[in-house]
């Protein structure tokens, strides 16, 4: 029973996302929509593809994509024209490019470059020994001792 219960909940809810009034009666263009919409982040759900997400942006961009189909449009024309209209932030896997090398190598970078500067500070801590006492000074200090 409970492994029914989880079938039915966790394996079948991407079956709940796309409404039968979305779904388009040629196969071959629900395949590609498909296809699409599980590259396609939902912009409110966060690390959800459109095609599991129940919210109503989501099913905007679902629709858009099947209308962008019908059009006539190849699958890379459909993803252009989405990332045009909502940012590279709408992938789920984004492009490979020399903006999203910088972001990805910028946190390493600082990353290793504190720690330089935390090692060169600590190190040059160390190296500075306390300064020795005058005699003034020592025979102060045995006087505060012994007290």
């Amino acid at each position: 029973m409970f492994r029914v219960a989880f079938f039915i909940i966790f394996i079948c809810s991407t079956a709940w996302a796309v409404e039968p009034d979305e779904v388009l009666s040629n196969v071959e263009y629900e395949a590609r929509a498909r296809a699409i919409s599980k590259d396609l982040r939902c912009l409110v759900c966060r690390n959800e593809n459109i095609d599991s997400s129940n919210a109503g942006i989501a099913k905007d961009l679902r629709i858009l994509v099947r209308e962008r189909i019908q059009k006539g449009d190849s699958n890379d024309q459909v993803i252009d024209f989405i990332i045009d209209r909502y940012g590279e932030y709408v992938l789920l896997n984004p492009k490979i490019s020399f903006e999203n090398l910088i972001l990805w190598l910028s946190g390493p970078f600082f990353l290793i470059i504190g720690g330089i500067i935390g090692w060169r500070y600590t190190r040059q801590k160390n190296k500075e020994s306390p300064k020795s006492l005058n005699e003034k000074e020592k025979k102060r200090l045995d006087e505060i001792l012994n007290d």
